[in-house]
């Protein structure tokens, strides 16, 4: 039977809340309080991000020691090559990644400005993917930014792309919290169907829809015959509107 995991991004997306900064020692004991409640993993911030480096690998020495029992913690990255080795120079002991890329047309054509089009994200995406495997990433998920509003024949494409290439899950990004749970299950259903592998869902609360969104995500998903990866975050944190709550996912 396909599972539902919690990846819980208060320590990397909840932190983008406006007027929320929490100190190292405040993520610190959000990964040892997300480890008691057995949550599979905790994004814990950014390897390439100099100014966080030494709590980083201070979690990692704390994680190897059964800190945060079972709990991954899990590094966001751009989808480069750059990023890639920087992440590696920084936290050599990082283990889990998501890898983020824009798919969307309006996010290629005004976000990237021509710099990339959309066979080069493609490109991009699946060249950092092999060489963070290549350092040593025992998992990798790949962030298609703004999938919700990317072409359906494209996001298929695209993660086609990331699976061949050796990513372990595709996360479907609600960037701008557009979907809604009917239209979510949807575009994640055929999504699932056509890659098989696991689907990641992180949604935003623009709509106020965002744990039923994030949980028909994983529905379709799992109706798929694909596990699924609900992104969440502590009191439903994050930027602009916020993420899903953690409990309030847990509980339904």
């Amino acid at each position: 039977m396909p599972k539902v995991y919690i990846i819980d991004v208060t320590n990397r997306d909840g932190v983008q809340t406006s007027r929320i900064c929490l100190s190292k020692f405040q993520k610190t004991m959000i990964n040892y309080y997300l480890g008691q409640m057995g949550v599979f993993q905790s994004e814990f911030g950014f390897p390439v991000t100099r100014h966080e480096t030494n709590y980083l690998n201070a979690n990692l020495e704390l994680a190897k020691k059964g800190v945060f029992g079972d709990t991954r913690l899990g590094g966001w990255i751009r989808a480069m090559e750059k990023d890639v080795k920087l992440a590696f120079k920084f936290v050599p002991e990082i283990k889990h990644l998501n890898l983020s890329i824009s798919t969307s047309d309006q996010m290629i054509v005004h976000k990237f400005k021509g710099k990339l089009g959309h066979a080069q994200v493609i490109k991009e995406m699946t060249s950092a993917v092999m060489l963070a495997r290549e350092l040593g990433a025992k998992t990798i998920g790949v962030n298609a930014e703004d999938a919700s509003r990317t072409r359906m024949e494209y996001l298929i494409e695209f993660a086609h792309a990331a699976k061949e290439a050796g990513a372990d899950r595709v996360r479907y990004c609600d960037t701008l919290g557009y979907d809604g749970p009917f239209t979510i299950y949807e575009r994640v259903k055929k999504l699932a169907q056509e890659i098989k592998i696991p689907i990641e869902l992180h949604c935003h609360n623009d709509l106020g829809m965002v744990v039923a969104t994030s949980v028909c995500g994983a529905m379709a998903a799992n109706d798929a015959g694909c596990d699924a990866y609900i992104n969440t975050c502590v009191n439903g944190m994050g930027e602009r509107a916020g993420n899903a709550d953690l409990v309030a996912v847990i509980l339904l």
